[in-house]
Formats: C-alpha cells, sequence, structure tokens
C-alpha cells in the first residue's frame, strides 16, 4: 500500500481538511498574524528534524530568487489570507474556493506557458464562477463576503506557488523544493514573532495542540506526502484530483468537531462549483479508469489466447 500514489494522497487531503477546521479553532484564541507564523515556525522545525534522517541537497545560488519567489507567495501571504479567510467563512466554505487551486494553476500555466484550454474547460470557469457568486450572496442580498475574496486570491497564490514548483521541480525533488520554500515563508513570517510569542507563553494546552497540529500534520507532513504521492503517480493530475474529496471530508469534520451545519448557500454553490471542478478535468479524472479498463481487457484477450492455445 505504501507503494501506491493513492495512500500518501489520502494521507494529505486528510491533513489538508484538518487545517480547515483547526485554523478555526486556532483563532478562537490566537490572531490571524500569530497563528499563521506559529503554524509554519512547528512546520520548519518538523522538518528541520527530519532532516537529519532524510538527506536533501542544498539550493543553489542562481536558484534563491524563485525560491523567494515561492515561499514568500506560497507559504507566507498565502498563510495570512487562508487563515484570515478561514475565519470569516465556515470551513466547508472555506475548503471548496480552495478547491478551485487546479483550475487557477491551469489558467495561469495558459498563460506562462502557452499551454491552451478547450471549449469545454473555458465553459466549466464560467460555471465556477457562478458557483463563487452564489456563495458570495450573503441573506439573498448582493453584499459581498469577505471571506471568500480572500480565500480565493489565497487560492490564486497557491496557484502561483504550484507554478513556481514546476519550475524549482525540474532540479530539485518535490521534498526539497517545498522544504526551502517552507524555510523562507517562515522566515518573512518571523515580523509577527515578537507578538505571537507572549501569547504562546500563556496559550491553552489545547490551543498549543492546534498550532503543533497545523504545523506539523496540515503543512510539513501534508507536504511531504503530496510530493510522494507525486513522484509514485503516472501523471500529477492523477494526484491533485484528490483535492475534489476536500470540501467533503471538510465538511463532516466542521460538523462533528465544530457543529458547523452548511447553510443553502454553500451546499448550492458547493455543487455548482464542484460540477464545474469535475467538468473542467473530465479527462483526468476518467483516464485512469479507462486505462484500468484497458488493462483488464488485455488481461482478458490474454487469458482467451492461452486458453485456445491449449
Amino acid at each position: 500500500m505504501k507503494r501506491n500514489y493513492h495512500f500518501y494522497a489520502i494521507i494529505t487531503i486528510i491533513f489538508w481538511a484538518l487545517a480547515f477546521v483547526f485554523t478555526k479553532l486556532g483563532l478562537q484564541y490566537f490572531d490571524v498574524y500569530s497563528l499563521s507564523f506559529l503554524r509554519y515556525l512547528s512546520a520548519s522545525l518538523t522538518l528541520i528534524i527530519m532532516m537529519f534522517f532524510i538527506k536533501i541537497n542544498k539550493p543553489k545560488k542562481e536558484d534563491f530568487s524563485t525560491y523567494l519567489l515561492s515561499g514568500a507567495i506560497g507559504f507566507f501571504i498565502y498563510v495570512i489570507l487562508f487563515t484570515k479567510g478561514t475565519g470569516m467563512v465556515s470551513s466547508a466554505t472555506g475548503s471548496i474556493v480552495i478547491a478551485m487551486v487546479p483550475v487557477f494553476t491551469a489558467l495561469l500555466a495558459s498563460i506562462l506557458y502557452k499551454e491552451k484550454l478547450k471549449t469545454y474547460q473555458w465553459l466549466a470557469i464560467g460555471i465556477e464562477f457562478i458557483g463563487i457568486l452564489v456563495l458570495t450572496l450573503m441573506n439573498g442580498t448582493f453584499s459581498v463576503n469577505e471571506g471568500i475574496l480572500w480565500l480565493l486570491v489565497a487560492a490564486l497564490c497557491l496557484a502561483t506557488y504550484n507554478i513556481l514548483q514546476r519550475k524549482l521541480t525540474k532540479k530539485y525533488t518535490a521534498m526539497e523544493a517545498s522544504t526551502y520554500s517552507i524555510f523562507v515563508g517562515t522566515t518573512f513570517l518571523f515580523i509577527f514573532a515578537a507578538k505571537a510569542f507572549p501569547k504562546t507563553i500563556v496559550a491553552p494546552i489545547e490551543q498549543l495542540i492546534y498550532v503543533l497540529i497545523l504545523g506539523i500534520f496540515s503543512s510539513s507532513l501534508a507536504y511531504i506526502a503530496w510530493a510522494k504521492a507525486i513522484s509514485l503517480a503516472e501523471k500529477t493530475t492523477y494526484v491533485s484530483n484528490y483535492m475534489f474529496v476536500t470540501p467533503f471530508l471538510t465538511t463532516v469534520l466542521g460538523f462533528v468537531m465544530m457543529g458547523e451545519v452548511p447553510d443553502p448557500s454553500t451546499i448550492l454553490g458547493g455543487i455548482i462549483i464542484l460540477s464545474g471542478l469535475f467538468l473542467f478535468n473530465k479527462e483526468n479524472l476518467l483516464e485512469p479508469l479507462k486505462n484500468r479498463n484497458l488493462v483488464l481487457s488485455e488481461n482478458v484477450v490474454c487469458k482467451d489466447n492461452e486458453n485456445s492455445i491449449e
């Protein structure tokens, strides 16, 4: 099982689903900036410990600027926007918005790498935009939900991070690229250390546990498992499609741990957005199934030939 990318992808998705719930729990005591710093401080310390057991190569000087952008956008700016937005919406709503990262990544790739989008993919983007409009409606009025806007920008930052990682992973392993990017992001987040440490000293034990879960599981271990899944899968899209499961898991966790019941706009908007996501990625979602059926068919043919020879 540990040689199968499904195992590592599922582990990652569970850890990322936890991030939405434990961020909201952490914000009951910490402010946005303190929680963001403490999350990635614990993630960096975890990675430093792991580096004693897993040897990784040092980054080269010519890649410093790329790592600087990757860490600043993918972890420093992203985690602040993610934490701020998550505190303003339900866990389910936040996970649905962040689930649009693969689509944003594809859009950026079409601009930067000239990767063409098909007609049905543009249609899917339109459907997702309608879903976002439904989510941003509050009580039937056209007042914009600020939390969703923060999360949309966070999703765009994460998509930009994915593009930068594509460049880095041509020269480094996925773990190396992720680890050094996290270190850079944590370095930027140190500007909030003076505010975070005094609150940490007198924090309730359960709040410290929330921070450790976010840092160790939802950050460092999640990215390592994600990198491992990508290295084992035939195509990266086979792994990234697991992000579609995140809203479901987050909704369940939000209900069990915090008593959050999805409101009608979340349910309707979520269904619309996830429908668009499925349409956008239909080929990637169905390709593994087609390959599986092809292998099964070939096995049947081979078996029939063996029986004929006998």
